[in-house]
């Protein structure tokens, strides 16, 4: 692969690394409030909406956010009965049709279909899901177009490469996979 293509593949790559590597602190964060709220209600009897719509909120984060770090780290969930023992072109080409097949499409699809939701949301500041909760619904609703745009940009990076390994641009596209 060209030097210029790679630096953009790497470069598109880098923005999910960044997001995943900071959202991961969300599980530790989300588990320390759960216990938190464990520890209000059953030693003080003390119960607030907000900070179980908060542990919602990052358990949403952590997951929507997270798909494109996921797919960086190849630790997405795959049913590789036959594919683990695929060679590199014939795995590149499984990868290459799933991506410009299924996943692209159905980022477009899910974000087109939820626009208009969260454009909504936000034209009125959509408030909390319960009372006493977070008002902020808009801001877990715009997880759904982060989603797609995240898991868009590393699908182009994967089509990339997978493309590369394929069509033989570099003999060391292979290795730039993993």
């Amino acid at each position: 692969m060209p030097l210029p293509a790679q630096l953009i593949l790497n470069g598109l790559e880098t923005v999910n690394n960044r997001v995943g590597k900071t959202i991961r602190w969300f599980a530790l964060i989300m588990v320390l409030l759960q216990f938190g709220i464990v520890l209000l209600r059953y030693l003080f009897g003390i119960s607030f909406v907000f900070l179980g719509e908060g542990v919602l909120y990052m358990h949403a984060a952590l997951f929507m956010l997270g798909a494109g770090y996921t797919m960086v780290v190849d630790g997405h969930v795959r049913v590789d009965i036959f594919y683990a023992g695929f060679s590199q072109n014939k795995k590149a080409a499984v990868n290459l049709f799933g991506h410009i097949v299924f996943l692209l499409p159905m980022c477009a699809m899910i974000a087109w279909t939820s626009w208009r939701s969260v454009v909504n949301s936000w034209s009125i500041l959509e408030g909390p899901i319960s009372v006493g909760g977070i008002p902020a619904s808009f801001l877990l609703k715009s997880l759904i177009p982060a989603f797609c745009v995240l898991l868009f940009i590393q699908a182009l990076v994967a089509i990339g490469r997978d493309a590369s390994v394929l069509f033989g641009c570099n003999k060391n596209s292979a290795e730039s996979i993993e």
